[in-house]
Parts: structure tokens; C-alpha cells; sequence
């Protein structure tokens, strides 16, 4: 099959090893040809300005810009003192890196898997619109196409009715890594939404696996903001007897971790056995201690996440936290997308799922007895 040797990939530097193994596949597809990675200078002034600049010619390539908004490993000086990028300050460094490429290229795709603003994707009142305000901003600069994972709310792509954006979802990759990892019973397995949000999301992990669906409702006090919103006062639970099940509690991600401890400690409280928390990003806004106790505590018995966007190396050593690696996934992406096939098998990895599904329940004696 003829590739598109023009696919260059322009990787900022909060996306470096995971945009390197991604050229690492590319390459070992596409046999020899050209550096995929163009090189890329970020500079930054002692006062926070910064720039962009390319090394090599983007000169009629296709090109994916690959930038994880959320990595807040990336620092530098600002006034003599260290200072954590912020998402704001990643995403002005895209906006930069197209505005040094622009008119050069054939094509420009934003590869943000992290999806900016995105849980501010509509608007109450008077409150800023930012996610919608964003992509409004990368069409206008004339930007080809964006490819994000798990959008918090996939409608915000309302905003953008003539741009490309297409949303994928690490739901099998993630789930392919449970069944080989954990010895699950899946006659006795159940999912939780941990609010009303998730629903969907749930249920599709549920639909995958074949089991029953239930939800938790946040009550919350509206009267009150405390660290920028309203805290939950009381989590209903709807649905089925959770007595000796195995639980996923799936979202799309956890920050602090409190609202899946709430959720986790009601699953407890009515009988269930086994609790993994599931979620497309990790975020751990508030560090990791809260998780190490919880989990000493016996609160749950695994976190299942991605690497789609940045967690401290020192984290990874938990053994309670599996990062599942996206980035075959994504390679995977590129490569259609730079060749203009359809994505339509990339959308989902169903039927695998499902026959490891099928296989693990085949053996449903033999884990019985194991547990």
C-alpha cells in the first residue's frame, strides 16, 4: 500500500517521548524516508514570552501538531523562579507552532488528546465559553482538522461545524488491559457512572463487557462554591444489587479522586467485592497521597488510566495505577488520517474486547477457584 511521505510530525515539548515512540512506529510502517519529527525550538523569556521555531522546511508536508495541554511537568524560569506551564500557557505554544507553519504546509492537524477547556464546553449565565472559544481560535488560524480522545462533552464540535474534529476513545485499549491484568469474574462484574455526565461512557463499557449499568447522583449544595465549585453533599445510587460484584467505576477523568471515593465507599457500604477506578486521564490535581491511603485502606483495588496525558514517573511506581499506553493507538490515527483512509475501524476495538471477554468467561470455573 502506497504511504504519504509527506506526514511530518512537529512535537512540542510537553508531548516529547510519546511523540517519539509514535515516529518510532511510523517509521518501522513506512520503511526509510525522511525525518518524521521536525525539529522544534521553544524558547522562553525570563518575563514568560515565548516563541516558536521550526529547524527543517513543513514546506507542502502534512503536518500533526502533538501537544498534551495538561503536563504539568514541563517548567521554566519566570522572574528567577520555577513556574509549572499551565494549559492556558500549552495552548498559546500551538497557536505559536501554526503561526510559524502557516502557508507553508499541505495540511494542519492539532493532535491535543488532553482536549483544551473542555469541561468548560457550555455556559450558564455570565461565564466564559473557553472550550468553544478555542476551537474557534484553531479554525481561525486555519487549521485543517483536530483529533482529541474522550472529549468531556463531544458536542462542544458544535462550534466548529466546517472543521474535522474527531474524538476517539481509549475504551478498548483500556478494557484489553484489565481482562489481561486482573482476574475478573465477568459474570459478576458491574459498572458505575459515577454521576449523571458519565452515563454514556458507562454504558458503553458495559455494553462491551456485557453486564448490568448502575449511576450515582451528586446532590449538590448550589448555595456554596468551595475550590471552584459546588461540593457534593449526598451520592444516590440507581441501580441494581452491587452484594459480591466486582465494580468499574468509569469517568472520563479523576482529578482530586473525591467524587470516585464517594462513589467507591458506597459500593462498600452496599457489598461489593472488587473496586477499579477507570479513567481516560489521571490528572491527580490534588498529588497522590489520597490515593495511596485510600488504597491502603482497602477503598479500591486498582486505577486503570492512559498516557494520554502526563503523570509524574514517581507515580508510575504505584502498584495500585496501570497507564495504559495509547500512544500504538494514536500512531495508528496519524497514519489514517495522513493517508486519507477512513477511521471508521479505529473508532472502537469492539469485537477484540469481546473475545477476550468471551475467553475470560470461558474459564469462569478456573477463576473462581483462583479467587
Amino acid at each position: 500500500m502506497k504511504q504519504n511521505q509527506n506526514i511530518r510530525l512537529v512535537i512540542l515539548k510537553n508531548f516529547q517521548k510519546r511523540g517519539e515512540e509514535i515516529a518510532l512506529r511510523l517509521q518501522d510502517r513506512y520503511g526509510k524516508m525522511e525525518e518524521l519529527i521536525v525539529p522544534l525550538k521553544q524558547p522562553r523569556f525570563s518575563n514568560g514570552e515565548g516563541k516558536a521555531e521550526l529547524e527543517s522546511t513543513v514546506r507542502h508536508k502534512d503536518v500533526f501538531i502533538l501537544s498534551d495541554v495538561g503536563n504539568y511537568g514541563c517548567t521554566y524560569k519566570l522572574y528567577g523562579n520555577d513556574h509549572i506551564m499551565t494549559p492556558d500557557e500549552h495552548f498559546q505554544d500551538i497557536k505559536r507552532v501554526i503561526s510559524a507553519i502557516k502557508g507553508h504546509t499541505s495540511s494542519i492537524h492539532v493532535v491535543m488528546p488532553l482536549l483544551y477547556e473542555s469541561r468548560q464546553h457550555k455556559r450558564k449565565g455570565r461565564e466564559s465559553l473557553d472550550c468553544a472559544m478555542a476551537l474557534q481560535e484553531l479554525e481561525a488560524l486555519g487549521v485543517n482538522g483536530i483529533v482529541t480522545f474522550d472529549a468531556h462533552d463531544p458536542q462542544v464540535q458544535n462550534a466548529i461545524p466546517n472543521l474535522p474534529f474527531d474524538n476517539f476513545y481509549p475504551t478498548h485499549t483500556i478494557l484489553e488491559t484489565i481482562l489481561k491484568k486482573e482476574r475478573i469474574d465477568l459474570d459478576n462484574i458491574f459498572i458505575v457512572s459515577p454521576d449523571m455526565g458519565a452515563v454514556e461512557r458507562a454504558r458503553y463499557y458495559a455494553e462491551l463487557l456485557g453486564c448490568d449499568l448502575g449511576v450515582s447522583y451528586k446532590r449538590r449544595d448550589y448555595s456554596i462554591v468551595k475550590d471552584g465549585k459546588n461540593p457534593v453533599v449526598e451520592h444516590a445510587y440507581l441501580g441494581k444489587e452491587v452484594k459480591n460484584k466486582d465494580i468499574l467505576i468509569v469517568d472520563d477523568m479523576i482529578a482530586s479522586g473525591d467524587s470516585m471515593f464517594d462513589v467507591a465507599r458506597k459500593m462498600k457500604e452496599m457489598g461489593a467485592r472488587k473496586i477499579y477506578l477507570v479513567a481516560s486521564f489521571a490528572l491527580f490535581t490534588s498529588g497522590i497521597n489520597n490515593f495511596d491511603q485510600a488504597y491502603e485502606s482497602g477503598l479500591f483495588n486498582g486505577v486503570y488510566t492512559t498516557n494520554l496525558t502526563y503523570i509524574p514517573d514517581e507515580y508510575l511506581k504505584r502498584n495500585w495505577l496501570v497507564s495504559v499506553n495509547c500512544m500504538p493507538y494514536l500512531a495508528e490515527i496519524i497514519d489514517t488520517l495522513g493517508n486519507g483512509r477512513s477511521i471508521q475501524s479505529l473508532q472502537n476495538g469492539k469485537e477484540k474486547v469481546l473475545e477476550l471477554a468471551r475467553q475470560q468467561k470461558s474459564m469462569g470455573p478456573i477463576l473462581k477457584e483462583y479467587k
